[in-house]
């Protein structure tokens, strides 16, 4: 799986996606407070990653973060920016960000995580270690499991993970928790996890 089979699947299902998943009231209210509670008024600014139709970015700036949404699938980010005409929002990839060096001071990766191969995830996560400031808040929300693995998501296939093992893999790229949040699964949503870190000193 690379990342041009997975824009490519998200792209094919774009608009139902967006009347699916694309407001913020779609967002379960305990995950948009844990997002809230560590990204929100944060001086500097804040990148979504993989934001979709941009509504969490949407959300975030309306408590006064410096939002930017970043996706590589193009019908997302016109969407948002439709859709959310003062917005900030960007076409790019989580593995090259355009940004200098410890200039970001926040990152919600909201589910953009989870169709990475695990033997990807350390390049990515150094990446947003590269970019972060000192004290920078990284917010990550994924699928949880009894062990690393993969499964047919809906749109294309994404991996589980305990939370234990993503916590490790944030602390080997210098980061440490400081707050989780975990949901089982209700309906047809599949259990679900979220870390709040902190970039490490050094």
């Amino acid at each position: 799986m690379n990342r041009e089979q997975v824009r490519q699947a998200y792209a094919s299902v774009a608009e139902l996606y967006i009347g699916l998943f694309g407001t913020s009231q779609q967002v379960h209210p305990d995950d948009l407070a844990f997002i809230g509670r560590h990204l929100a008024g944060r001086p500097g600014t804040v990148l979504d990653l993989g934001c979709g139709p941009g509504h969490i970015t949407d959300h975030l700036r309306s408590l006064g973060a410096d939002a930017t949404g970043i996706d590589m699938v193009p019908e997302f980010i016109a969407h948002a920016q439709a859709a959310h005409p003062t917005g900030s929002y960007q076409l790019g990839s989580m593995d090259d960000l355009a940004v200098a060096d410890h200039s970001i001071a926040g990152i919600l990766a909201w589910g953009s995580l989870i169709h990475l191969p695990p033997n990807d995830l350390d390049g990515v996560l150094a990446e947003f270690r590269r970019v972060m400031t000192p004290d920078g808040t990284l917010v990550v929300g994924f699928f949880v499991g009894d062990e690393v693995a993969a499964f047919d998501h809906k749109v294309v296939t994404a991996y589980r993970w305990p939370v234990d093992e993503f916590s490790e893999r944030l602390a080997q790229a210098g980061f440490t928790d400081v707050e989780r949040l975990q949901r089982p699964s209700e309906g047809t949503h599949r259990p679900h996890a979220a870390i709040a870190a902190l970039a490490t000193a050094g």
